[in-house]
Protein backbone atom coordinates (compact mmCIF):
# COMPACT_ATOMS: atom_id res chain seq x y z
CA UNK A 1 0.00 0.00 0.00
CA UNK A 2 1.45 3.38 -0.93
CA UNK A 3 2.02 6.12 1.62
CA UNK A 4 -0.33 8.35 -0.38
CA UNK A 5 -3.16 5.87 0.11
CA UNK A 6 -2.37 5.58 3.82
CA UNK A 7 -2.63 9.32 4.33
CA UNK A 8 -5.91 9.84 2.51
CA UNK A 9 -8.29 7.91 4.70
CA UNK A 10 -9.24 7.74 8.35
CA UNK A 11 -8.92 4.15 9.63
CA UNK A 12 -11.38 4.90 12.42
CA UNK A 13 -14.11 5.96 9.98
CA UNK A 14 -16.85 3.32 10.13
CA UNK A 15 -18.89 4.78 7.27
CA UNK A 16 -16.61 5.16 4.24
CA UNK A 17 -18.05 4.94 0.76
CA UNK A 18 -17.77 1.69 -1.16
CA UNK A 19 -15.51 3.51 -3.63
CA UNK A 20 -13.15 4.50 -0.79
CA UNK A 21 -13.06 0.92 0.48
CA UNK A 22 -12.20 -0.31 -3.00
CA UNK A 23 -9.43 2.27 -3.39
CA UNK A 24 -7.79 1.42 -0.08
CA UNK A 25 -8.71 -2.24 0.25
CA UNK A 26 -8.06 -3.37 -3.32
CA UNK A 27 -4.78 -1.73 -4.39
CA UNK A 28 -3.14 -2.81 -7.65
CA UNK A 29 -0.31 -4.63 -5.88
CA UNK A 30 -2.90 -6.90 -4.25
CA UNK A 31 -5.03 -7.50 -7.34
CA UNK A 32 -2.02 -8.25 -9.56
CA UNK A 33 -0.32 -10.88 -7.40
CA UNK A 34 0.36 -13.98 -9.48
CA UNK A 35 -1.24 -16.64 -7.25
CA UNK A 36 -3.08 -14.74 -4.53
CA UNK A 37 -6.42 -14.14 -6.20
CA UNK A 38 -8.93 -16.94 -6.70
CA UNK A 39 -10.93 -16.71 -9.93
CA UNK A 40 -14.07 -15.91 -7.94
CA UNK A 41 -12.49 -12.59 -6.93
CA UNK A 42 -12.26 -11.47 -10.54
CA UNK A 43 -15.66 -12.80 -11.55
CA UNK A 44 -17.70 -11.32 -8.70
CA UNK A 45 -15.87 -11.31 -5.37
CA UNK A 46 -14.15 -7.94 -5.50
CA UNK A 47 -17.37 -6.32 -6.67
CA UNK A 48 -19.37 -7.59 -3.69
CA UNK A 49 -16.80 -7.84 -0.89
CA UNK A 50 -16.62 -4.09 -0.10
CA UNK A 51 -20.28 -4.22 0.96
CA UNK A 52 -19.42 -6.99 3.45
CA UNK A 53 -16.40 -4.98 4.58
CA UNK A 54 -18.64 -1.98 5.19
CA UNK A 55 -20.98 -4.09 7.35
CA UNK A 56 -17.99 -5.41 9.34
CA UNK A 57 -16.73 -1.85 9.87
CA UNK A 58 -20.10 -0.66 11.13
CA UNK A 59 -20.27 -3.63 13.51
CA UNK A 60 -16.84 -2.73 14.87
CA UNK A 61 -15.30 -6.05 13.86
CA UNK A 62 -11.56 -6.48 13.53
CA UNK A 63 -10.00 -8.01 10.44
CA UNK A 64 -8.95 -11.07 12.44
CA UNK A 65 -12.50 -11.58 13.66
CA UNK A 66 -13.68 -11.59 10.05
CA UNK A 67 -10.97 -14.15 9.22
CA UNK A 68 -12.15 -16.39 12.06
CA UNK A 69 -15.65 -16.08 10.61
CA UNK A 70 -14.24 -17.15 7.25
CA UNK A 71 -12.74 -20.22 8.93
CA UNK A 72 -16.06 -21.09 10.59
CA UNK A 73 -17.91 -20.85 7.27
CA UNK A 74 -15.45 -23.26 5.70
CA UNK A 75 -15.87 -25.76 8.51
CA UNK A 76 -19.65 -25.62 8.18
CA UNK A 77 -19.22 -26.22 4.43
CA UNK A 78 -17.20 -29.34 5.23
CA UNK A 79 -19.91 -30.54 7.61
CA UNK A 80 -22.49 -30.06 4.86
CA UNK A 81 -20.39 -32.25 2.55
CA UNK A 82 -20.45 -35.04 5.13
CA UNK A 83 -24.24 -35.02 5.40
CA UNK A 84 -26.06 -37.28 2.91
CA UNK A 85 -28.23 -35.98 0.10
CA UNK A 86 -27.59 -33.65 -2.79
CA UNK A 87 -29.13 -30.66 -1.02
CA UNK A 88 -26.38 -30.53 1.60
CA UNK A 89 -23.76 -30.89 -1.14
CA UNK A 90 -25.19 -27.87 -2.97
CA UNK A 91 -25.28 -25.96 0.33
CA UNK A 92 -21.56 -26.70 0.70
CA UNK A 93 -20.91 -25.06 -2.67
CA UNK A 94 -22.81 -21.93 -1.62
CA UNK A 95 -20.86 -21.80 1.66
CA UNK A 96 -17.55 -22.23 -0.17
CA UNK A 97 -18.37 -19.22 -2.35
CA UNK A 98 -19.39 -17.25 0.74
CA UNK A 99 -16.07 -18.15 2.34
CA UNK A 100 -14.21 -16.65 -0.63
CA UNK A 101 -16.24 -13.44 -0.33
CA UNK A 102 -15.41 -13.13 3.36
CA UNK A 103 -11.78 -13.95 2.54
CA UNK A 104 -11.65 -10.86 0.32
CA UNK A 105 -13.39 -8.77 2.96
CA UNK A 106 -10.95 -9.49 5.81
CA UNK A 107 -8.01 -8.23 3.79
CA UNK A 108 -9.88 -5.10 2.77
CA UNK A 109 -10.77 -4.44 6.40
CA UNK A 110 -7.16 -4.96 7.51
CA UNK A 111 -5.87 -2.53 4.90
CA UNK A 112 -8.53 0.04 5.81
CA UNK A 113 -7.72 -0.21 9.52
CA UNK A 114 -3.96 -0.61 8.86
CA UNK A 115 -3.88 -3.80 10.91
CA UNK A 116 -2.27 -6.17 8.41
CA UNK A 117 0.21 -8.54 10.01
CA UNK A 118 1.37 -12.13 10.55
CA UNK A 119 -1.50 -13.09 12.87
CA UNK A 120 -4.08 -12.45 10.18
CA UNK A 121 -2.01 -14.28 7.58
CA UNK A 122 -1.69 -17.26 9.94
CA UNK A 123 -5.45 -17.44 10.60
CA UNK A 124 -6.15 -17.10 6.87
CA UNK A 125 -3.83 -20.00 6.01
CA UNK A 126 -5.29 -22.06 8.84
CA UNK A 127 -8.78 -21.43 7.46
CA UNK A 128 -7.93 -22.52 3.93
CA UNK A 129 -5.84 -25.54 4.88
CA UNK A 130 -8.31 -26.90 7.41
CA UNK A 131 -11.36 -26.22 5.23
CA UNK A 132 -9.96 -28.09 2.26
CA UNK A 133 -8.67 -30.96 4.38
CA UNK A 134 -11.99 -31.26 6.20
CA UNK A 135 -13.91 -31.26 2.90
CA UNK A 136 -11.68 -34.13 1.75
CA UNK A 137 -12.36 -36.03 4.98
CA UNK A 138 -16.06 -35.26 4.68
CA UNK A 139 -16.10 -36.70 1.16
CA UNK A 140 -14.93 -39.98 2.68
CA UNK A 141 -17.84 -39.84 5.14
CA UNK A 142 -20.27 -39.08 2.30
CA UNK A 143 -18.85 -41.97 0.25
CA UNK A 144 -19.44 -44.23 3.25
CA UNK A 145 -23.10 -43.21 3.31
CA UNK A 146 -22.98 -40.75 6.22
CA UNK A 147 -21.78 -40.75 9.81
CA UNK A 148 -24.08 -43.60 10.81
CA UNK A 149 -22.63 -45.89 8.13
CA UNK A 150 -18.95 -45.36 8.94
CA UNK A 151 -18.46 -48.62 10.94
CA UNK A 152 -19.61 -50.69 7.96
CA UNK A 153 -17.71 -48.67 5.35
CA UNK A 154 -14.34 -47.88 6.89
CA UNK A 155 -12.59 -48.32 3.55
CA UNK A 156 -14.22 -45.14 2.22
CA UNK A 157 -13.45 -43.02 5.26
CA UNK A 158 -9.88 -44.32 5.10
CA UNK A 159 -9.68 -43.17 1.49
CA UNK A 160 -11.06 -39.82 2.58
CA UNK A 161 -8.28 -39.57 5.16
CA UNK A 162 -5.71 -40.46 2.52
CA UNK A 163 -7.12 -37.81 0.19
CA UNK A 164 -6.99 -35.18 2.95
CA UNK A 165 -3.37 -36.06 3.78
CA UNK A 166 -2.23 -35.90 0.16
CA UNK A 167 -4.11 -32.65 -0.38
CA UNK A 168 -2.39 -31.05 2.63
CA UNK A 169 1.04 -32.30 1.49
CA UNK A 170 0.43 -30.75 -1.91
CA UNK A 171 -0.42 -27.41 -0.28
CA UNK A 172 2.33 -27.37 2.32
CA UNK A 173 5.23 -27.61 -0.15
CA UNK A 174 4.76 -23.93 -1.01
CA UNK A 175 5.27 -23.05 2.65
CA UNK A 176 8.30 -25.34 2.73
CA UNK A 177 9.81 -23.22 -0.04
CA UNK A 178 9.38 -20.10 2.09
CA UNK A 179 10.84 -21.69 5.23
CA UNK A 180 13.70 -23.35 3.32
CA UNK A 181 14.75 -20.04 1.75
CA UNK A 182 14.61 -18.33 5.16
CA UNK A 183 16.67 -21.05 6.85
CA UNK A 184 19.12 -20.98 3.95
CA UNK A 185 19.67 -17.25 4.39
CA UNK A 186 17.85 -16.23 1.20
CA UNK A 187 15.24 -13.47 0.88
CA UNK A 188 11.68 -14.40 -0.14
CA UNK A 189 11.40 -15.44 -3.78
CA UNK A 190 9.79 -12.94 -6.12
CA UNK A 191 6.17 -13.71 -6.95
CA UNK A 192 6.90 -13.80 -10.67
CA UNK A 193 6.22 -16.31 -13.43
CA UNK A 194 9.86 -16.49 -14.47
CA UNK A 195 10.91 -17.53 -10.96
CA UNK A 196 8.31 -20.32 -10.75
CA UNK A 197 8.97 -21.58 -14.30
CA UNK A 198 10.88 -24.89 -14.49
CA UNK A 199 14.36 -24.54 -16.00
CA UNK A 200 14.28 -28.05 -17.51
CA UNK A 201 12.71 -27.97 -20.96
CA UNK A 202 10.70 -31.19 -20.67
CA UNK A 203 9.24 -30.22 -17.30
CA UNK A 204 8.39 -26.74 -18.60
CA UNK A 205 6.50 -28.24 -21.54
CA UNK A 206 4.55 -30.58 -19.26
CA UNK A 207 3.72 -27.67 -16.99
CA UNK A 208 2.39 -25.65 -19.91
CA UNK A 209 0.36 -28.64 -21.09
CA UNK A 210 -1.11 -29.00 -17.59
CA UNK A 211 -2.84 -25.65 -18.06
CA UNK A 212 -5.24 -27.39 -20.41
CA UNK A 213 -6.02 -30.03 -17.73
CA UNK A 214 -5.80 -27.95 -14.53
CA UNK A 215 -5.99 -30.73 -11.91
CA UNK A 216 -4.50 -28.44 -9.28
CA UNK A 217 -7.60 -26.24 -9.30
CA UNK A 218 -9.73 -29.13 -8.08
CA UNK A 219 -8.31 -28.86 -4.59
CA UNK A 220 -9.59 -25.41 -3.67
CA UNK A 221 -12.73 -25.40 -1.55
CA UNK A 222 -15.01 -23.96 -4.25
CA UNK A 223 -13.98 -26.38 -6.98
CA UNK A 224 -13.83 -29.36 -4.65
CA UNK A 225 -17.29 -28.70 -3.26
CA UNK A 226 -18.63 -28.22 -6.79
CA UNK A 227 -17.26 -31.57 -7.99
CA UNK A 228 -18.76 -33.27 -4.94
CA UNK A 229 -22.13 -31.61 -5.54
CA UNK A 230 -22.19 -32.75 -9.17
CA UNK A 231 -21.45 -36.29 -8.03
CA UNK A 232 -24.18 -36.09 -5.38
CA UNK A 233 -26.75 -34.92 -7.93
CA UNK A 234 -25.74 -37.76 -10.26
CA UNK A 235 -26.14 -40.24 -7.41
CA UNK A 236 -29.61 -38.84 -6.68
CA UNK A 237 -30.65 -39.65 -10.25
CA UNK A 238 -28.92 -43.02 -10.47
CA UNK A 239 -29.43 -44.21 -6.91
CA UNK A 240 -26.68 -45.31 -4.54
CA UNK A 241 -23.27 -43.75 -3.87
CA UNK A 242 -21.25 -45.07 -6.79
CA UNK A 243 -20.61 -41.72 -8.49
CA UNK A 244 -19.44 -40.16 -5.22
CA UNK A 245 -17.19 -43.12 -4.51
CA UNK A 246 -15.58 -43.08 -7.96
CA UNK A 247 -15.19 -39.32 -7.64
CA UNK A 248 -13.21 -39.84 -4.44
CA UNK A 249 -10.96 -42.39 -6.15
CA UNK A 250 -10.47 -40.06 -9.12
CA UNK A 251 -9.58 -37.14 -6.87
CA UNK A 252 -6.95 -39.23 -5.09
CA UNK A 253 -5.35 -40.08 -8.44
CA UNK A 254 -5.51 -36.42 -9.46
CA UNK A 255 -3.88 -35.17 -6.24
CA UNK A 256 -1.06 -37.72 -6.58
CA UNK A 257 -0.35 -36.59 -10.15
CA UNK A 258 -0.64 -32.93 -9.18
CA UNK A 259 1.57 -33.31 -6.11
CA UNK A 260 4.31 -35.10 -8.02
CA UNK A 261 4.23 -32.46 -10.73
CA UNK A 262 4.23 -29.67 -8.16
CA UNK A 263 7.30 -31.10 -6.42
CA UNK A 264 9.23 -31.56 -9.66
CA UNK A 265 8.30 -28.05 -10.81
CA UNK A 266 9.63 -26.52 -7.58
CA UNK A 267 12.90 -28.48 -7.66
CA UNK A 268 13.57 -27.56 -11.30
CA UNK A 269 12.65 -23.87 -10.93
CA UNK A 270 14.51 -20.95 -9.36
CA UNK A 271 12.31 -20.86 -6.27
CA UNK A 272 14.96 -22.51 -4.07
CA UNK A 273 17.90 -20.65 -5.60
CA UNK A 274 19.38 -17.21 -4.97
Amino acid sequence: MSSTTELTHDPDDRRPSVAELRRVGQPDQIRQRRNAEHWTADVYGRRISPYLTLVALRLGMSANQVTWLMLAIGWVAALAVALPGWGFAVLAVALAHLQMLVDSSDGELARWKRTTGPVGIFIDKLAHYTTEALIALALGVRAAGGFGEIPDNLAWTTLGGLFATLLLLNKVVNDLVVSSRAQGGLPPAKDAAEVAAPRVGGVARLRRAARFVPFHRLFHAVELATVIAVAAIADAFLGGDDVTRWTLVGLIVAVVVTGAGHLVAILTSSRLRA
